[in-house]
């Protein structure tokens, strides 16, 4: 098992790359502890079966530049091949500010290709490599040094299968014509707002019940500060404060150190120094801000006139559509989607490209009286009205 502690190894394996037609990427790192991901691995792999096409990166090792992977990541004619890549990705745009293309990823693939929802690695190389994978390294710790051979075992796992289920999942695409079905879906994978977080509108992650715009005009403001303290000092959200505790804060709204104090909830951190100052600035900028600037809920389809029969019938018709086409229901439309086709609105993404195709035709058809849903047997079929 060949393990990269220096540039020129590194360098040396990408040049190897340029000429094949795909690499195989994944990462090991740690987040418990940090708002930005600690790179501990990335594992690579090419086309072929030599030992040495397969290597781990110790990306933990002092100088070691990762600009001859950069590049191959800029090369448009090497697929850079994931699988559930988001989590790396945002890594690699952090560290550099590229995200690879051409890009391709097997969870999502699996999901137009009929393996259900979100399928897990280990499912893909039980199913299409037909081997199973030592689990046992999993919740390791992977920025302790020395690593074990179990630990390597395990990490380069997850790129010598991803080779054989890219190879297997790209046919299957290809033949069926969906290739560009998947292309659509790593649009976002590719757009880095996916990544840059924009701490004005971080407080829309928090679940509340509350409607008013002068509590959401607190929480808005506590929420900034919260990710530009946690950004800035390199440390969890919830290091700086919990969700329940800034709700607190926005309930309350303490002006002064002796009312913050005063707090349930708070962290023992948050009761005093920067982050005590902080959370009192922002509830003082969130009562300042004028009444026409506050911010408001996005409505959810739930709060909008909801014809409850028919999204049930959308639902039974995405699960036909699925079946019949062999994607995953979760991939065409999420249950929101159907609220808000059922409440009228038009404006979701199940209406456009390849889910138009697969459901969203037949959807409106429903929604507008022309088509009707019957059994046959154990499968659901539409009828014109």
């Amino acid at each position: 098992m060949k393990t990269i502690t220096t540039s020129s190894e590194l360098k040396n394996f990408c040049d190897r790359a340029v000429d094949k037609k795909y690499i195989t990427i994944d990462t090991e790192f740690l987040r418990e502890r940090t708002y930005f991901s600690k790179l501990c691995l990335v594992q690579l792999a090419i086309p072929g079966d030599q030992k040495d096409n397969a290597v781990i990166v110790d990306t933990l090792v002092d100088n070691l530049d990762l600009a001859p992977l950069y590049k191959i990541f800029q090369d448009p004619n090497i697929v850079k091949v994931f699988h559930a890549a988001r989590q790396d990705l945002e890594i690699f745009y952090f560290d550099s500010g590229i995200l690879p293309y051409p890009l391709f990823d097997t969870q999502v693939a699996a999901m137009v290709c009929g393996f259900g929802d979100q399928v897990a690695y280990e499912t893909l190389v039980r199913q299409i490599s037909k081997q199973t994978l030592d689990k046992s390294s999993r919740f390791t710790d992977w920025s302790r040094r020395p690593l074990t051979d179990e630990q390597k075992k395990y990490a380069l796992a997850d790129v010598t299968h991803l080779r054989v289920i890219y190879e297997f999942l790209s046919e299957q695409l290809i033949k069926s014509g969906r290739l560009r079905w998947v292309d659509e879906e790593l649009k976002n994978l590719l757009s880095p707002k996916t990544y840059d977080v924009d701490p004005k509108n971080s407080w829309r992650r928090i679940k509340m019940k509350s409607n008013s715009r002068r509590f959401l005009g607190l929480v808005a403001s506590l929420a900034e500060f919260r990710e530009q303290f946690a950004k800035s000092k390199n440390i969890p959200r919830n290091r700086v404060i919990k969700d329940d505790a800034l709700l607190e804060l926005a309930s309350n709204k303490p002006t002064n150190l002796d009312e913050l104090l005063r707090s349930r909830l708070l962290l023992r951190e948050a009761r005093k120094g920067e982050i005590a100052s902080g959370l009192l600035l922002a509830i003082k900028k969130g009562l300042e801000i004028p009444d026409l600037e506050l911010p408001e809920k996005l409505q959810k389809s739930e709060k909008k006139n909801v014809n409850s029969a028919l999204s049930e019938l959308l639902r039974v018709l995405l699960k036909s559509c699925s079946e019949n086409t062999g994607v995953a229901s979760k991939l065409i439309a999420s249950a929101s989607d159907l609220d808000a086709l059922a409440a009228g609105d038009r404006n979701i993404e199940a209406l456009h490209g390849w889910r138009f195709e697969v459901f969203g035709k037949s959807a409106l058809q429903l929604c507008d009286g022309k088509i009707g849903l019957a059994v046959n047997g154990v499968k659901i079929k539409t009828f014109n009205l």
